[in-house]
């Protein structure tokens, strides 16, 4: 009966040791992201000293900030959903581009304003409606709906200046780019204002709770009469709404626009929001921790630039960033889907 009670007593503690051992390891993963931020700004610190912590280089690194934080709380919201959204590179593009043909330019006697901006914002908008509709409408996996709207969109962006970008020459918005309050440039306030928009949605409304809901099983809320398609919907429209800022952004920027604004951001903005721990399964992460990966992958680019690293050096850096995100995913994933 002793030897009974003993054997036990160690599976008990085996047991309460696992569970332990598991708990530190979701404590690991949850950390992970903060603990490679730290750790990039110890090294780029370290390699230049007070340079790095400059007041010019913490503007530039809110500049460069920017687009990467919009592109990538859209992408967070679809990606919550289980879903992936591949139109990012054409939606930006072709918002930039249209925004430059409406507002005062090089290329034709438009002087729209503020309400060439806001049209191309809404054409991007109706993007996102379109592929949430699509999607969900006629059950094509998102992917491939995505994908089909990032090609028909730059095919838009090149339609909207006839080859021949359009510079814009609006003296207000050529002046946003280098305008700044408390020291934050315009461009920064404009996504830190949709951060807190993104933020509100997510954690006060019932639309934010239903997204959590679809991405973890959405035939639970479907039992309960929440209406998924619905859901899905709105948060492929609210992407295009995100992206479509971004667009403008990069056109305010750049001061032209042209379909290649958004060149290069679906990846980097992919890798971003699941290093920040949003999982591609669904269900789990949200926009705080999209802000950590956002800072992560702005950091690292700008303090290889500093150190004056080879740009295919770069690219070759941020695409062992994406695989590391990848292998995060799986384990991530498993763990959701465990529960």
């Amino acid at each position: 009966m002793a030897k009974e009670n003993q054997a036990a007593l160690t599976i008990q503690e085996e047991f309460a040791n696992k569970i332990k051992a598991e708990n530190r390891r979701e404590k690991l993963i949850k950390w992970a992201p903060v603990l490679v931020l730290a750790a990039l700004i110890i090294v780029f610190t370290a390699a230049r000293g007070t340079a790095f912590f400059s007041a010019s280089n913490l503007v530039a690194i809110l500049n460069q900030w920017a687009i990467p934080l919009l592109v990538a709380l859209g992408l967070t919201f679809v990606i919550m959903l289980g879903s992936i959204d591949l139109s990012i590179d054409g939606t930006v593009g072709m918002a930039g581009s249209i925004a430059s043909v409406l507002v005062a330019n090089t290329l034709n006697s438009n002087n729209l304003g503020i309400f060439g901006i806001i049209i191309a914002i809404l054409c991007s908008v109706f993007v996102g409606f379109l592929i949430g509709l699509i999607h969900v409408k006629l059950k094509i996996p998102s992917f491939m709906v995505s994908f089909a709207f990032q090609n028909i969109c730059i095919g838009i962006a090149y339609i909207s200046y006839s080859g021949t970008p359009a510079t814009i020459t609006d003296p207000l918005l050529k002046a946003l780019p280098k305008t700044s309050f408390l020291g934050i440039p315009f461009i920064t306030w404009v996504a830190l204002i949709m951060l807190v928009v993104c933020i509100y949605i997510q954690e006060f409304t019932p639309f934010g709770r239903h997204i959590y809901a679809v991405g973890t099983d959405e035939t639970i809320p479907r039992s309960v009469g929440i209406n998924v398609d619905v859901v899905k919907i709105k948060v492929f429209t609210l992407a295009g709404l995100l992206f479509g800022i971004a667009g403008v952004i990069g056109l305010l920027r750049l001061g032209q626009g042209q379909a290649g604004i958004g060149k290069d951001l679906m990846f980097p903005a992919q890798a971003a929001v699941v290093i920040g721990g949003t999982s591609l399964a669904g269900g789990k992460g949200g926009v705080i921790n999209t802000i950590v990966g956002t800072l992560i992958m702005t950091v690292l680019i700008n303090g290889l630039t500093m150190m004056g690293v080879n740009p295919n050096i770069k690219t070759g850096i941020q695409g062992v960033i994406i695989l590391v995100a990848v292998i995060l995913t799986v384990k991530r994933g498993a763990t959701v889907i465990s529960k």
